[in-house]
């Protein structure tokens, strides 16, 4: 799969400016509108845009919550984590991935909306090539089609619909 260079300049000028991609996504603007994996009442996941890693994801409430410790309750934090779980559970099963990488990023400075980054590591990755530096668009992101990026979260809806809570 080719890469393609990643505009961290013009990304860190939107998450520290613009409005919450996460909250315009929920709403329905088109502009923000994502490949959706699963979503309920509480809880939304998706494809991410600039993916370093094939089935690169993120679990978010759908409410604005920008403090894990804080914001939201011991029974939110567990219920977010069932589904981090669960999309882990049918990323490993589509991508037959070595590892499931889950991190929570964002801050107070910019892409402040809680949000959870699961991401599948392939099998037979170099050693040198994990972790961080996997995750890094520094290094450039996946260059998929539109068809592509649907096909794939496709594909894990189907694997997380059929995985049991």
């Amino acid at each position: 799969m080719s890469r393609r260079p990643f505009d961290l300049h013009n990304h860190v000028e939107r998450s520290r400016n613009g409005p919450c991609f996460i909250c315009e996504m929920v709403a329905g603007n088109p502009d923000y509108a994502h490949h959706l994996i699963a979503q309920d009442d509480q809880t939304i996941v998706f494809l991410s845009k600039y993916p370093t890693l094939p089935g690169y994801a993120l679990v978010c409430p759908r409410q604005h919550y920008e403090d894990l410790a804080e914001d939201i309750s011991p029974a939110q934090y567990l219920a977010l984590q069932s589904v981090v779980h669960r999309l882990s559970r049918a990323l490993k099963q589509v991508f037959d991935a070595e590892r499931i990488y889950v991190l929570s990023l964002g801050s107070q400075q910019g892409n402040s909306h809680l949000h959870w980054h699961v991401v599948p590591l392939p099998k037979g990755t170099p050693y040198e090539q994990q972790q961080y530096h996997a995750l890094m668009a520094e290094h450039g992101v996946l260059q998929y089609s539109d068809a592509e990026m649907a096909a794939t979260a496709a594909t894990i809806a189907a694997a997380y619909k059929a995985m049991t809570v």
